[in-house]
């Protein structure tokens, strides 16, 4: 069998989605995947080629508004799937999802799934001005091409109900929830905690992320406890809702946080921090929580869609309100007051990745969906 993977963000296929294609070549399948920006110098493709996967480039703009480029999306698609002729596609995040499955549709590819990793800036935030107008056509899109889907897989219970509410995912269409990404528990394994009280944030630069709460809570903190230390990873893209340089420039030049940059792996920066901190607005299930629940960190996060699953108040870290400044500073400062809930919560936190969220469960469960 023939299996086709769409993507839009390239390195993904490797950091996210590597385990999952290894899974599918060890089953016998024919294993296919397009992305754009795979030239072919690419580190991404030769990683890709070396398991065994052949790799295609598509043209695709993954922040991209202009319907006339979304189209040779389509266009690009629909030819490689009609050469092609994979029994299975399997597509995730926006839009290999929309002009992944219908192209799927045009070129009669039998077996068709969507995985939903997260809602993104369509979804989140005031649905005012340009978001509003976007939401719009998004939805619609996502109506359109999640009809002719076999399956639809959720990171977590509350995306899969604000699409069968809105419509947009049909009574009759089948849904599954899987337990987000997984995580290669061996890849992150636990790190001795440092003696300080050490709190780390990555994440894509984006205010939904809620890394201007993320700030505005360090200086809280260290306005009590200057030797607290608050690092942030991350990168600015083309994403709308993206914070702004000179922003970032004035955070780290009055000392409220220190930029550590892009980091291909976070590991170190896992490595070096008492406490993971993701004050995010909503997530399908964040990759980046459960590589610090492997590595035995505590986490503070949002009681959220996608992010109140990783997370049981009190026992592997702590739940707060979306935006509350108040609430996230006041968590932060209950494990500078109170050590030893780093290591307790830190090696429950562990426990949880091993057990729930073990990339091999994770990908046995979808590909037994999809029929692999």
């Amino acid at each position: 069998m023939r299996a086709l993977v769409i993507a839009s963000f390239p390195d993904s296929l490797v950091l996210f989605r590597g385990p999952l294609l290894d899974a599918m070549l060890a089953r016998g399948l024919e294993v296919h995947a397009a992305a754009p920006d795979l030239p072919v110098d690419s580190p991404v493709r030769r990683q890709l080629e070396a398991k065994g996967v052949v790799v295609h480039e598509v043209p695709m703009h993954r922040t991209g508004t202009n319907p006339l480029a979304d189209l040779s999306t389509l266009f690009a698609l629909r030819r490689l799937m009609r050469a092609l002729k994979p029994g299975h596609v399997l597509a995730y995040t926006i839009k290999p999802v929309i002009y992944g499955l219908l192209a799927a549709r045009l070129a009669s590819v039998p077996n068709r799934f969507a995985l939903i990793t997260g809602l993104g800036y369509a979804f989140t935030g005031e649905a005012t001005g340009l978001r509003g107008a976007l939401r719009a056509v998004v939805r619609r899109l996502y109506a359109l091409s999640l009809r002719g889907a076999h399956k639809v897989f959720f990171q977590n219970p509350d995306d899969r109900e604000l699409f069968l509410s809105l419509g947009i995912v049909g009574k009759a269409t089948p849904t599954a929830i899987v337990n987000g990404s997984g995580i290669d528990v061996s890849a992150y394994a636990v790190a001795p905690l440092p003696q300080g009280a050490d709190f780390l944030l990555i994440a894509r630069l984006l205010g939904d992320k809620g890394v201007r709460e993320y700030v505005e809570a360090a200086r809280k903190v260290r306005a009590q406890h200057p030797e607290a230390s608050f690092s942030l990873v991350g990168w600015i893209d083309g994403n709308p809702d993206a914070i702004a340089q000179g922003e970032l420039d004035a955070w780290v030049n009055e000392g409220a946080i220190r930029y550590l940059g892009r980091m291909d792996d976070v590991r170190p920066a896992l490595a070096a921090c008492s406490v993971y901190v993701l004050p995010s607005y909503r997530e399908g299930t964040p990759r980046t929580v459960l590589e610090a629940m492997a590595m035995g960190r505590p986490v503070i996060t949002t009681d959220a869609p996608g992010c109140r699953e990783t997370v049981k108040d009190g026992d592997n870290g702590f739940l707060v309100p979306v935006k509350s400044v108040d609430a996230l500073a006041e968590a932060m400062l209950r494990f500078i007051r109170e050590p030893a809930l780093r290591e307790a919560m830190g090696r429950r936190s562990r426990e949880v990745a091993e057990d729930k969220y073990d990339v091999h469960k994770v990908n046995a469960v979808m590909l037994r969906a999809m029929g692999l």
